[in-house]
């Protein structure tokens, strides 16, 4: 992969810096590995691989949104093999039942009669869920993993029960136009830490999956990483350090995609904007970004790329703005090429 560009890194030379950039060296290498093996099976769509695993290497959730057949299955089942991780499916359908998610209690009897109830675990309990089609199951079904993404426990008949680290959900959902779906709840979209939408290929990756994946023979993934080692990379991205003005990005834009906070379009177009979750969601992201392209520290560039996949699945616009036919990225793109950034 070759030398990282340490350009922007800390402005000491003691140790610690050294050791921080050599650990960020060995990072590099390890995610060109991870790169390069989804690339053997998942043609094409370099921005939402990256996105993905920005999500994962972050130690957050993504949810993945785009219509049937576009590789969305196909890209969590690959990432689950090549970065290590134990994985489950889930296909949400509207009689999905939360116990057929987290698991349930059933009663034991023993030789002599007694009898005790056993939880039996569900899918959920696994490094790597994929939640397919999550917008197909009922509110109470969908709801049925908030306390998973956010706490990394589930409780059952009053028993708290730990999720295997790391966890991270994969989530696909369908168009909100498609026949059959439900809305997410808000709570539950901004657990996600990024929204990833997932365009149809491009000309030459189609024409690459028509003859690759149709013949005789398909390509087999191949693991890159361990679980362990993931774990090892998501803390050095959070130990990575964040220049002052990147901070001070973050803040002006999650703050000015809220109404009532100064900026006159947000306030003509916005019903509600972002919280803080959202900040931490994009500095996490920022931190990543900047080691999945080489660099040590974020950069406001980084915070302008991430404004669409952080911010919109945590913001609504007021029903007027929908009906001139304005979009939610397109009042992104405006606050993120602010130059008050």
């Amino acid at each position: 992969m070759g030398m990282m560009d340490t350009s922007p890194q800390p402005a000491d030379n003691t140790p610690d810096a050294k050791a921080m950039v050599a650990e960020a060296e060995k990072a590099l290498d390890d995610i060109a590995a991870i790169k390069d093996a989804v690339s053997d099976v998942i043609f094409g769509q370099e921005s939402v691989v990256e996105r993905t695993l920005l999500a994962v290497l972050s130690g957050g959730h993504a949810l993945l949104v785009g219509v049937p057949g576009l590789a969305k299955t196909k890209l969590v089942t690959t990432l689950g093999t090549v970065l290590g991780l134990s994985a489950a499916r889930v296909q949400f359908t509207p009689d999905l039942m939360p116990s057929d998610i987290l698991g349930s209690e059933v009663m034991d009897q023993d030789e002599k009669g007694r009898r005790a109830f056993r939880f039996v675990p569900g899918p959920v309990f696994t490094q790597l869920l994929m939640a397919d089609e999550i917008n197909r199951a009922s509110p109470r079904t969908q709801s049925a993993l908030l306390q998973a993404m956010q706490e990394y426990h589930v409780t059952v008949a009053g028993q708290p029960h730990n999720l295997p680290t790391p966890f991270h959900v994969l989530a696909t959902q369908n168009p909100l136009e498609q026949e059959g779906t439900y809305p997410l709840p808000e709570a539950q979209l901004d657990r996600f830490l990024l929204q990833v939408d997932v365009p149809y290929p491009e000309m030459d990756a189609e024409r690459r999956i028509l003859l690759e994946t149709t013949g005789g023979r398909e390509a087999e993934t191949r693991q890159a990483i361990t679980a362990e080692r993931l774990m090892e990379i998501q803390a050095l991205i959070r130990r990575m350090p964040v220049p002052d003005s990147v901070v001070e990005a973050i803040l002006k834009l999650t703050r000015s995609a809220r109404p009532g906070h100064g900026n006159v379009r947000t306030d003509a177009t916005v019903a509600w904007g972002p919280g803080p979750r959202a900040g931490q969601a994009m500095m996490l992201c920022a931190r990543a970004r900047a080691l999945y392209d080489g660099r040590l520290a974020p950069s406001v560039d980084d915070v302008r790329a991430l404004a669409e996949p952080v911010l919109q699945h945590r913001m609504a616009l007021t029903f007027a703005a929908r009906a001139e036919g304005i979009g939610i990225r397109d009042i992104i793109a405006e606050l993120a090429a602010s130059e008050a950034l």
